[in-house]
């Protein structure tokens, strides 16, 4: 059996987007896809809006921890996506890097993060799909 793909989540504070985006992808892939996020300049605790929006679904991830984004991931991965760190993820040759443009919930009310939210579950889904239908 050939391992599992490894997805790294990276956004600036490691507080809203990269861990939404992480805990559905964990959701879908039932463990068949490794999962991670972090961030360049991670806060120092996850977005309330965003684990809102996913607690509506019945995702929680309010015990999850922002960390700081490290070599170590990057070089881990096989698929790194980027939402917004601009130049602060270091490249690697052989990974497979993709940026998705997605508003920042952070500072925003449970109402403008719900779009937020479904948008990355749109994305994760497609991804999932192609990691794990290939």
């Amino acid at each position: 059996m050939s391992r599992a793909p490894e997805v790294l989540f990276v956004c600036v504070h490691n507080a809203g987007r990269s861990q939404m985006a992480a805990a559905l992808l964990a959701h879908y892939s039932l463990g068949r896809v490794a999962v991670r996020s972090a961030g360049s300049e991670p806060a120092e605790k996850v977005n309330p809006a965003a684990a809102a929006a996913l607690a509506e679904w019945g995702l929680d991830i309010t015990a999850e921890v922002p960390s700081k984004l490290s070599t170590k991931d990057v070089e881990a991965a096989d698929v790194v996506i980027t939402m917004g760190c601009g130049d602060t993820c270091p490249v690697f040759p052989g990974k497979r890097y993709l940026d998705w443009e997605l508003d920042d919930p952070a500072g925003r009310g449970l109402d403008a993060v719900r779009p937020i939210r479904d948008e990355i579950d749109r994305r994760v889904r497609g991804l999932v799909a192609e990691l794990l239908d290939a």
